[in-house]
């Protein structure tokens, strides 16, 4: 047993390494440079024993790395353990009770420990005079985290054993019983059913207590003491979720990899692999719990009616056998929404391990039209026959199709119809919530669904579903209630293989988000239908804008968003007490900024990363800040919303989330074209774009191209500016977004009036007004208003711009609105309106330079001066700093800190290289040659704005 990942107490230096070589991380993907720092405790010496002995997949970020500490920096350990050896016993023996105390976290048991056992801590003399740890009014203060390890590793098992019996005896109460649980299974000699029972039950209350490491230290030690195979399985994929929570992705990949299972799989991939493979994993595992969760329900509701060959049952226990007996043969089920039946397994044939998912696909192409930008205006029309469904990389046959006057529709709280509009191609309505079918044949649609599920699975079902002919019905109710009291919550308080399948179809949702490719969002639709499950918000409202039903689309993000029905983050079981659940708040934030409501975006967004660190769920809490970038982007705060994406990017980078750093980077490339930082910008949306490009990932490659085009955009390069945004329209999934498309439309209409090339443009801005006609928000009317000015010759272009500007007094959208009022200007001032022209010009200025952007101020004291009018110089030239662009100006103010370049590098997710060039540029351009010189540049002109 060896201890993992304790905290590194501040101290004194461990012995010297013999020869120990330089860092060498320069040259790894900044995730694994991040996460091999961070294993080893940010000890530069074992970094440097760490790296040479990864494998290549482990240096490329493909295999997890090493987490036991013997693994990691095996070298230095010998040489603190051969310190530790020549310390007295007695004192060792204090030493390891310390080390024991701290184990997996602080337990604060140490001084109970000797005072119940009538130790003298006289002898921690010696381990002072020796440097190796020292007393505080806590306890024992370990040099480093190598100390401590080694304290615990020299000691024989038995000792180890009796100190941790030691720290069980004397925690005591409610609140300690998580890390009594743990020092007892630590205690154990060898498997105990009954510790591992205590210790998974431990667990959830850790969980509960917003301690996912403790909960992941207790269910890990649960399953190596479980006696039965069954159950340690169960157990590893529980830790591995644990442990993905808390932040420590190489050991939930390696757990991972023990369990085989589709959900941990999915999750894992859909931060750190494939998106696509993520969606698939996903859909399987919602299809699986689905229909487990049928044939439970079917068991429960058919257990009354006797040993019938099908079983039928509903939500919330509600079966045709609760009445008198279960429903036989092929006949529908009388009663009970989202009815179920279950076959049971002759023998003849193999079990099915997982059920198909099969079902119509609208084959209708959602692409743009003509090449437009923002997709097709008229929506899109789908095939009359069933289509295949891909799963896994596969496809089946479609099974029973949706039939006309029914589709999924559900917003998560109610049915909702809209004049006939639907998600489902036929142009019904179907609403699966909390088991209840939508009008109009809703029924018959949801049994024939029911019908093809159940044939598409063959002539069986799972071996572990339902009753089956020679199994104990007792296991069935037993795994029936684990899914049932799990708990609610996305962040960390259920084991995958239990989320409910619209959790898990919540995840998919995320998959597909990030895909770009948002017509298989319908795939996710047909299983959430069959499941007999409400559809999550978001996924509602993505199918349906996809389709080009916006006015159905609204509606569905709306209640996700919380402007109507329940607050922010409750759908689906969100808590309230503290915040709601974050991820689920993450796509409240999601359907916010879909709808243009960005201060509502940003509400949620934040609540997501207050809950997520209150729930200790490391790892969603930098995935906020990933949508929380957009709200920041359009409200004009870029100086301070890059700093805090900066630090996202690393958390992202830390916690093993790199697909979220690249979406960070994308992001961080957006806020560089702003700030006028043109070959930062270009470095982040390389990045990005060469990352995303290889794992899936559409929208952070959409969103770099945008920023590179953004960039032209406020430099004047127009022509290349129109010809990266008419790509956007052209890139499939995996390398575009048609959300990006559609924010970037106005952008892509003042290119290409620039260019004198509409005609697409036209097309683009027909779609985007129709969007924002329907969502009703006022930015978006206000920026299609701006549109349609562009796009109208002479004066009459006037009126188009009051009324966006009028709009715009009702939005949120500040950068956008100065860009109206410049781009108003230079209109106002080729119809020689030169009062009025002076006016908007100066207030874009005044804005441009409180936002940070310089390229954007350029642009209007370049109309200024079309007019004749002095501009005003550059606000802060009297500030040296203010020479610097943003990036800039934190490497200088981290350098006049003491910060080395590979130190900030570490900081900022950037390579030295990239460092070195920022420095570089800060020495021209402040007219300086060292960085004494800025120091006292910084200290004399303090900080600037900003």
């Amino acid at each position: 047993m060896t201890p993992v990942n304790p905290p590194p107490p501040e101290s004194t230096s461990p012995p010297p390494l013999p020869d120990a070589p330089r860092l060498p991380v320069a040259g790894l993907p900044e995730g694994v440079r991040i996460r091999a720092l961070r294993a080893v405790y940010g000890d530069p010496r074992a970094a440097a024993e760490l790296l040479p002995r990864l494998t290549e997949r482990q240096a490329a970020g493909l295999d997890p790395l090493p987490t036991e500490p013997g693994d990691l920096a095996p070298a230095l350990l010998r040489v603190h353990r051969r310190e530790i050896r020549t310390l007295p016993d007695d004192t060792r023996l204090l030493l390891l009770l310390a080390a024991a105390d701290q184990y997996p976290v602080p337990t604060h048991a140490f001084l109970r420990a000797v005072t119940a056992a009538r130790l003298d801590t006289r002898p921690l003399a010696a381990a002072e005079a020796a440097g190796v740890a020292h007393t505080a009014t806590g306890g024992v203060v370990f040099r480093d985290a190598w100390a401590r390890v080694a304290a615990y590793e020299t000691a024989e098992p038995a000792d180890r054993r009796d100190a941790h019996r030691l720290l069980a005896r004397v925690l005591s109460g409610a609140r300690e019983a998580p890390s009594r649980s743990w020092h007892r299974g630590a205690g154990a000699l060898g498997p105990s059913g009954r510790l591992a029972v205590e210790l998974d039950a431990a667990a959830v209350q850790a969980r509960a207590a917003g301690r996912p490491a403790l909960a992941r230290a207790l269910v890990e030690r649960a399953a190596a003491l479980s006696p039965e195979p069954g159950e340690q399985a169960r157990l590893l994929a529980r830790a591995a979720a644990d442990a993905w929570h808390c932040g420590e992705a190489d050991r939930a990949r390696r757990l991972t990899a023990a369990t085989a299972d589709d959900a941990l799989t999915g999750i894992l991939a859909l931060r750190t692999g494939n998106a696509f493979e993520a969606f698939d994993a996903l859909l399987r595992a919602a299809a699986r719990q689905g229909y487990d969760g049928a044939c439970a329900a079917g068991d429960a509701g058919g257990a009354a009616g006797g040993d019938s060959d099908y079983a039928a049952g509903g939500d919330g226990g509600g079966a045709a056998g609760g009445d008198g007996g279960g429903t036989t043969g092929d006949e529908p089920a009388p009663a009970g929404p989202a009815a179920r039946r279950r076959p049971r397994h002759t023998g003849d044939g193999p079990v099915p391990s997982t059920p198909p998912v099969g079902g119509p696909a609208s084959s209708g192409d959602l692409s743009a039209a003509s090449g437009g930008l923002s997709g097709s205006s008229g929506g899109s029309s789908a095939a009359a026959g069933a289509s295949a469904v891909s799963v896994n990389g596969g496809s089946t046959a479609g099974g029973a199709a949706t039939p006309s006057g029914g589709g999924p529709s559900a917003a998560g709280d109610t049915p909702q119809a809209s004049s006939g509009d639907a998600l489902a191609p036929s142009g019904g309505v179907l609403g699966p919530v909390g088991g209840v079918l939508g009008p109009a044949g809703g029924c018959e649609a949801g049994v024939a669904g029911v019908r093809g599920m159940v044939r598409d699975a063959g002539t069986g079902v799972r071996a572990s579903a339902g009753r089956r002919r020679g199994a104990d019905p007792a296991d069935d109710a037993r795994a029936a209630t684990r899914r049932a009291t799990a708990g609610p919550s996305v962040s960390g308080s259920r084991l995958p293989a239990d989320l409910p399948v619209r959790l898990l179809l919540v995840r998919a949702t995320e998959a597909a988000v990030y895909t770009g490719d948002l017509r298989r969002c319908r795939e996710a639709v047909q299983v959430a239908v069959r499941s007999g499950v409400g559809v999550p918000g978001v996924l509602a409202g993505i199918t349906a804008a996809a389709d080009g039903r916006y006015e159905v689309a609204r509606d569905h993000l709306e209640r996700a968003a919380g402007r109507r029905g329940p607050g922010i983050g409750r759908e689906g079981g969100g808590r309230t007490d503290g915040g709601g659940d974050p991820t689920l708040l993450v796509h409240a934030g999601i359907a916010a900024l879909m709808l243009g409501d960005h201060a509502r975006a940003a509400t949620a967004t934040v609540r997501a990363v207050d809950s997520a660190r209150v729930q200790g769920a490391t790892a969603t809490a930098a995935q906020a800040m990933e949508f929380r970038a957009y709200a920041d982007f359009w409200t004009g705060r870029p100086r301070a919303a890059e700093a805090a994406t900066a630090h996202a990017l690393h958390q992202a980078y830390a916690t093993g989330q790199d697909n979220g750093a690249c979406h960070l980077q994308a992001a961080l490339a957006m806020f560089a074209a702003i700030t006028g930082d043109g070959d930062l910008c270009r470095e982040r949306a390389a990045a990005a774009r060469g990352y995303a490009l290889a794992h899936g990932l559409g929208l952070p490659a959409a969103l770099a191209q945008w920023a590179l085009a953004f960039l032209d955009v406020v430099t004047g390069r127009f022509d290349t500016a129109a010809t990266r945004l008419r790509a956007l329209a052209g890139f499939g999934p995996g390398h575009g977004h048609r959300a990006v498309r559609h924010l970037a439309t106005p952008h892509y209409v003042e290119a290409a009036v620039r260019t004198g090339d509409t005609r697409v443009a036209r097309t683009a801005h027909a779609d985007y007004h129709r969007w924002a006609s329907a969502v009703r928000s006022a930015d978006d009317l206000a920026l299609s208003a701006r549109c349609r000015a562009l796009l109208t010759p002479g004066a009459g272009a006037v009126e188009h711009y009051r009324t966006a500007l009028d709009l715009h007094a009702h939005g949120t959208r500040d950068f956008e609105r100065a860009r109206t009022e410049m781009l108003f200007g230079s209109a106002l001032r080729r119809l020689r309106r030169r009062a009025e022209a002076r006016d908007r010009l100066h207030g874009a200025l005044a804005a441009f330079e409180s936002f940070g952007a310089p390229h954007c101020a350029d642009q209007a004291r370049t109309e200024l001066r079309a007019l004749g009018t002095p501009a005003s110089p550059a606000r802060g030239l009297d500030d040296p700093t203010a020479r610097l662009t943003a990036q800039q100006l934190l490497v200088a103010r981290m350098a006049a800190e003491g910060a080395t370049n590979r130190e900030i590098a570490a900081r900022l997710a950037l390579s030295p290289r990239t460092i070195d060039h920022h420095l570089r540029g800060v020495f021209t351009r402040l007219g300086i040659r060292s960085r004494i010189e800025l120091v006292r540049l910084l200290a004399e002109g303090g900080s600037p704005p900003g």
